[in-house]
């Protein structure tokens, strides 16, 4: 029986690792780094972590079968890794975080339309109703209200681009797992992520500040917890679960921040908080319970 919910477990811890973020990401803005700057920190440090993970306990798995596989990683790394976090902190600076986030979150949506043309997921009633709950419990959990006068339609397009390029790492991941581990499609997103964020950051005009313990404590905080073992996790999970589902799955992170947001750094959250986390982790049980398993009894040990 617990066979069956470990995926979906895999895809919450991962998730939940996500929305500890903040943590680390507060800190080195506070110690002189911009958004982009410390995006590339998280993911250089994170390609670094895997390189020695992948030396020691995954070497046949740190090849690629065929070169051109690449473009999964391409995929994965640049058009997901780079291109929504450009989007969610572009979007962040012109209107707002709360704004941001919610852009952001449209991601179940996505994977659930590109699931349907690219991967052939059925798209039924329980997920058009899940996705719609995550969606509503986003924007309850970020307290937006009414308009916002710095939501410009080019800001909301590009918050809405953040939210596409968070759903295809889903995509892209879905495609690079049938030839490849968890481990391998990880180690070269981040690898490909790295080198194309390092020409642009200009990272090595700071070295200075990583000479000190907190920001190399920090960097390498922020490459192993939030991201090696969350995508590894996240990652492992979709193995087994289709990409829509695990994208609504996933949506546990803005609950997780919000926690983090309240007990570390004193946020303000409320009754519309609350009944945003509900919406969300309603949706995150509603899309794993199998409705006719619970009407038929005798199919129990039909389904994997």
């Amino acid at each position: 029986m617990m066979n069956k919910y470990k995926p979906a477990l895999f895809i919450a811890s991962g998730a939940a690792l996500w929305g500890s973020i903040a943590l680390f990401v507060r800190e080195l803005g506070n110690l002189g780094f911009s958004a982009m700057e410390i995006v590339a920190i998280r993911v250089i440090s994170a390609a670094f972590f895997l390189f020695f993970l992948g030396v020691f306990s995954y070497r046949k798995e740190m090849q690629l079968s065929q070169w051109h596989d690449i473009r999964y990683f391409i995929g994965t790394g640049i058009l997901s890794i780079v291109f929504f976090n450009f989007c969610y902190f572009t979007t962040m600076n012109q209107a707002g975080v709360s704004v941001a986030v919610i852009l952001l979150y449209t991601a179940p949506a996505f994977v659930t339309v590109l699931s349907f043309f690219f991967l052939k997921e059925k798209i039924d009633r329980k997920k058009l109703i899940a996705v719609f709950a995550t969606i509503l419990g986003c924007a309850l959990i970020t307290g937006l209200s009414g308009g916002n006068s710095n939501l410009t339609a080019i800001s909301f397009l590009i918050g809405l681009g953040s939210g596409l390029g968070y759903a295809l790492y889903t995509i892209f991941g879905k495609f690079a797992l049938r030839k490849y581990s968890s481990y391998t499609v990880t180690f070269y997103t981040f690898l490909v992520a790295s080198v194309a964020l390092v020409p642009f950051t200009r990272l090595w005009e700071k070295i200075q500040l990583f000479m000190t313990f907190e920001v190399l404590l920090l960097s390498l905080g922020l490459g192993l917890i939030p991201t090696v073992v969350a995508y590894i996790l996240y990652t492992k999970g979709l193995e087994q679960t289709e990409g829509s589902k695990a994208a609504i799955i996933a949506t546990i992170e803005p609950v997780v921040a919000c926690v983090i947001g309240v007990a570390v750094f004193g946020e303000f959250f409320g009754n519309a908080q609350v009944l945003g986390a509900v919406c969300i982790l309603g949706s995150v049980i509603a899309v794993n319970i199998n409705s006719k398993k619970l009407r038929v009894p005798k199919d129990r040990g039909v389904h994997s």
